[in-house]
């Protein structure tokens, strides 16, 4: 995705209306709460607003719009713009970010979607995807991705290709040592060789890449988007939907429908998981392995008739959410798909759950904080749009953020899981 909006959940747009204040609504809407000007709570998570209000988000090409046609009349309205922590509930809020919470922008890159962030604790190094943008022209010129040296401060981005290269990383995840990528497009000549759709193991000590698969008997998939691991059966679980097509970024149409699956590493085998969402996009695990969480960005979504490539448009009445569903029998059975959160704007994308159960959502140009119950505890606010991210360090306890135009890290006091 690509998007180009203000800091704020709810835009400011320029229009002037009158104080209008319906029974029952909290004046004011938004106040400061502390952390040295860095945090805004929203009372009553803005349950009401003052009239009159409109919301629109609207797609051009592959330009996002999430700004107001018009907005609450509360002044207040204004502490939204450009504050990092925005607070729905003070009290789970302030066990997330600690006494010193804190938000930097690190390094600016291309306005292109960055991707599928891995941390190897072994040699604290944090690698990333740069995905083709829509108008790619040659694909061998999108083989190079980024690799960010942790053992400094501050740290480095550095550019970095696994051998043999990987095209248009989108998914990852770290298991036993070793650097999983998903390629989410396809090409019969990328530089001299045949690139598809594949999931791919790349040992961070030699950058040797090898694919562990790449069909479901004899079918291409669509996009292997996300990936991750079951905490206990060590199985790979990935979603694939079909925004390769919709991007331009593969030479056949789906040959599939979009599904959820998972792969045993040690015997090959791929199970269907799901097929009931329209566009799966990322997933996670609970810390016991219990629940899983996939995401739907249906909302986002196109023709996938090989006549129309690379034509995709957003609905912000289509499929937006978040699901829950039941894991037993150590992974093996996915069951009792329950709805969890209807996404505030734009998609869902990059999912994953903290140690202690928060459930964290890449939001288009934020990240969402969930409790284990789907109420949003806060956004984090960004300068550029996130689409993955990953915890790292000694005790993962710092977050990276990858978008367009972006990445950046938070320090706060929420740990990821172990890794596997």
């Amino acid at each position: 995705m690509k998007v180009t909006s203000s800091l704020s959940v709810l835009l400011l747009a320029s229009r002037s209306i009158a104080q209008v204040e319906p029974q029952g609504a909290s004046l004011p809407i938004v106040e400061e709460c502390g952390y040295d000007g860095q945090a805004v709570c929203v009372n009553r998570y803005a349950a009401v607003l003052p009239y009159h209000f409109n919301r629109s988000i609207t797609t051009l090409g592959d330009e996002v719009d999430f700004s107001m046609t018009d907005v609450p009349s509360d002044p207040s309205w204004e502490l939204l713009q450009d504050t990092p922590f925005v607070i729905f509930d003070k009290e789970r809020a302030a066990q997330a970010l600690g006494e010193n919470p804190r938000y930097e922008f690190m390094f600016e890159v291309g306005n292109s979607v960055h991707e599928c962030p891995v941390y190897i604790p072994e040699t604290n190094l944090l690698y990333l995807s740069e995905l083709p943008p829509m108008e790619m022209g040659d694909p061998g010129d999108w083989l190079q991705q980024y690799v960010i040296d942790l053992n400094q401060e501050p740290p480095t981005l550095n550019r970095w290709t696994p051998n043999p290269p990987v095209f248009s990383p989108n998914g990852g995840a770290y298991y036993r040592g070793k650097l999983i990528w998903t390629s989410s497009g396809g090409f019969d000549n990328v530089n001299g060789s045949e690139q598809r759709v594949a999931l791919h193991s790349i040992d961070p000590q030699t950058n040797e890449s090898t694919v562990l698969l790449n069909n479901y008997f004899g079918f291409y998939f669509n996009n292997m988007n996300d990936v991750t691991i079951h905490p206990t059966s060590g199985d790979i679980f990935f979603t694939d939907p079909q925004y390769p097509w919709l991007n331009s970024r593969i030479d056949t149409a789906p040959q599939l429908p979009t599904a959820t699956y998972r792969f045993n590493p040690a015997t090959g085998a791929v199970t269907v998981v799901d097929m009931t969402i329209s566009q799966p996009n990322g997933l996670a695990f609970s810390p016991d392995g219990r629940t899983m969480y996939i995401a739907e960005s249906g909302a986002l979504s196109g023709s996938v008739s090989p006549e129309y490539p690379g034509t995709k448009a957003y609905n912000t009445t289509g499929p937006r959410a978040i699901y829950a569903f039941s894991v037993d029998n150590n992974g093996t059975k996915i069951h009792d798909k329950r709805s969890f959160y209807l996404v505030q704007d734009y998609i869902p994308d990059g999912l994953d759950v903290s140690a202690d159960g928060l459930v964290l959502s890449a939001s288009g140009h934020g990240l969402d904080v969930l409790a284990e119950t789907g109420e949003l505890v806060m956004r984090i606010q960004t300068n550029h749009s996130v689409a993955n991210f990953a915890f790292t360090g000694e005790n993962l306890d710092q977050l990276w953020l990858v978008g367009n135009k972006g990445i950046s890290r938070i320090d706060w006091n929420v740990k990821g899981q172990e890794l596997v």
